[in-house]
C-alpha cells in the first residue's frame, strides 16, 4: 500500500521528494568525474607550461586588469547564485529568478572578457597551435569557458521551467543542481586563476 513521505518541515524543498534526492546524489558523483577532467587538464598544462617554441611565453600576454575583471564577475556571480537558492528555500519565485537572471549576466560578462582575451592573444600571436604551452592554456581555459556557456543555457532552461510549473520538489532539485554545477565552475576558475594566470605571470616577471 503506497504511503505518502513525511519530511521534517525545516527540510529543504529540493530534498523533499526521492527523485529529486537521487537527482542531487547522482550529480555529485558526476562532479567527480567533472574533477578528474580537469585534473588532467591541468597536469597537461602543468607539463607542457615552458614549451613554447618559437612563441611567447604565457606569462608575456597575461593582463591583469583583464583577468580581475574576468575573476570578479565570476565569484560575484557565485554570490548571487547562492542568494537565488536562498530564495529559494523561502518560496520565492521572484526573488530566485532575479538573482538567478544576474547570475547568468555576470556569467555572460565573464565570456565576454575571455573571448575577448583570447582575441588579444591570437592577435599577438599565440594561438592554439603555437606552442605546446599555448595549446595547453587554451584547452584548458577553454575547456572551463564551454563549461560556463553550458551552464548559462542550462540555468536558462531550469529558470524557464520555474516560471511554468513554480517551486516543486522536481523543479527546487534542477534548480539546486544547477548552483552545484555553477559553484564548481568558480572553483575550478580559482585553480586555473593561481595556476595559469597568477603562476604564468609571477614566472615570466621573476
Amino acid at each position: 500500500m503506497a504511503h505518502a513521505e513525511t519530511h521534517d518541515p525545516n527540510t529543504p524543498l529540493e530534498y523533499r521528494s526521492e527523485i529529486g534526492r537521487l537527482n542531487i546524489l547522482g550529480f555529485w558523483i558526476f562532479l567527480g568525474a567533472e574533477i578528474a577532467l580537469f585534473a588532467t587538464l591541468f597536469a597537461t598544462y602543468m607539463v607542457l607550461t615552458h614549451r613554447i617554441a618559437d612563441g611567447p611565453a604565457l606569462g608575456e600576454l597575461f593582463e591583469v586588469k583583464s583577468l580581475l575583471i574576468q575573476t570578479f564577475l565570476l565569484l560575484t556571480s557565485s554570490f548571487t547564485c547562492g542568494l537565488a537558492v536562498h530564495e529559494m528555500r523561502r518560496h520565492n519565485v521572484k526573488g530566485l529568478i532575479t538573482w538567478m537572471a544576474v547570475t547568468l549576466g555576470l556569467g555572460l560578462g565573464f565570456l565576454y572578457f575571455e573571448i575577448q582575451e583570447f582575441l588579444h592573444f591570437i592577435h599577438e600571436g599565440a594561438n592554439i597551435g603555437t606552442s605546446a604551452a599555448w595549446s595547453g592554456f587554451f584547452v584548458l581555459v577553454g575547456t572551463h569557458g564551454a563549461h560556463v556557456t553550458f551552464g548559462i543555457f542550462w540555468v536558462t532552461m531550469v529558470l524557464i521551467q520555474v516560471a511554468k510549473r513554480g517551486l516543486t520538489p522536481a523543479t527546487s532539485a534542477k534548480v539546486f543542481i544547477t548552483s552545484l554545477y555553477w559553484h564548481f565552475l568558480d572553483v575550478v576558475w580559482i585553480f586555473i586563476f593561481t595556476a595559469v594566470y597568477l603562476m604564468g605571470m609571477v614566472t615570466h616577471h621573476g
